[in-house]
């Protein structure tokens, strides 16, 4: 008689004929970090720091000797620096440039990343330029907002970047910045696209951690319809054509179906992000009381890999490896 259970009577024989295994190379570290001397909690993401810049560079340190490849970084920037043109973006001794140098001369073989998009320094809160039109309504500038991530992703290539990350979906950005680092001398500097970030309902922890709210309107102009899975399919094409090394889907738990179809679509490795609002999800959950927190993290992330991401953006990084020693 045919018994699949067979294959699941022990512990030894489950490892055997386990199809998905996670392992510390699986995660990207996502840090948040801000020009204060002191390291402090950030109130909407429990477990979850806002480092100066001595203390990411120890904890990304540390994250890297436990094994994690990768870590991303996404900056609170003071009001006084912000503005309607984002310059400060692309300032050689900016927060995230200093960042980065600091980091590649602290830990050469780290691989850093760096979110490229406008929504920390724009004083309108959103990923692009904003204009109004003719009843007053909010209107992202596509172009011309290109033109200033272009710049802010070769301030970060000359501060020492492995890997540029433009999270704010602009089309045609990829290839602008693309064309950009190469004219410059930059060619071996990746480029890891927000390919399919939907306008997800799960981002408000992470923008209480930028305080980079929009001041009006939403960004369901540039952000994709979490209704849409064929429009996913369209923008891995672009972004693959205009010269993306690496895809995301964000978020990820939610969009399962859309990873395993990008993975299937694409022979480019695809980035998955579980984001700030399924980690407080999880959290919180396990503040309560309801569920094992190393179990149900575990699964997720799991989860996650088995539809297909090569590689986790996830808070949980540093205890999953944990985890994974025990």
């Amino acid at each position: 008689m045919i018994r699949p259970r067979r294959n699941r009577r022990t512990p030894a024989i489950r490892s055997l004929v386990r199809e998905t295994a996670l392992t510390p190379e699986d995660f990207i570290l996502p840090m948040f970090l801000h020009e204060d001397d002191e390291d402090v909690p950030i109130a909407s993401m429990p477990g979850v720091t806002r480092w100066s810049v001595k203390g990411l560079v120890e904890e990304a340190g540390k994250a890297h000797a436990d094994g994690i490849p990768a870590v991303v970084l996404f900056p609170k920037i003071d009001d006084t620096l912000k503005s309607p043109s984002a310059e400060e973006c692309s300032n050689s001794g900016g927060l995230v440039q200093r960042a980065i140098q600091e980091l590649k001369a602290a830990h050469p073989t780290l691989c850093v990343i760096t979110d490229v998009a406008l929504d920390p320094y724009n004083s309108d809160g959103h990923d692009g330029l904003v204009t109004r039109g003719e009843h007053g309504e909010v209107i992202i500038l596509n172009d011309a907002t290109v033109e200033v991530l272009c710049e802010q992703a070769l301030s970060h290539a000359k501060a020492g970047a492995d890997v540029v990350a433009p999270s704010d979906m602009m089309d045609g950005r990829v290839a602008a910045i693309r064309e950009t680092l190469d004219a410059e001398g930059f060619q071996d500097v990746s480029i890891m696209s927000y390919t399919a970030k939907y306008a997800s309902a799960l981002y408000g922890p992470f923008r209480g951690a930028l305080d980079s709210v929009p001041q009006e309107g939403d960004k369901k102009t540039y952000q994709m319809d979490p209704a849409n899975l064929r429009e996913a399919l369209r923008e891995t094409e672009l972004d693959e054509q205009e010269g993306a090394d690496i895809l995301m889907v964000k978020p990820a738990g939610m969009y399962l179906d859309v990873i395993a179809k990008v993975r299937e679509h694409s022979r480019l490795p695809v980035a998955a992000y579980q984001v700030s609002g399924e980690y407080l999800m999880l959290k919180s959950a396990v503040a309560a009381g309801w569920i094992d927190e190393k179990a149900a993290v575990m699964e997720s992330l799991l989860a996650i890999k088995r539809a297909g991401a090569s590689m986790i953006l996830t808070y949980f990084a540093r205890q999953a490896v944990g985890w994974l020693k025990d």
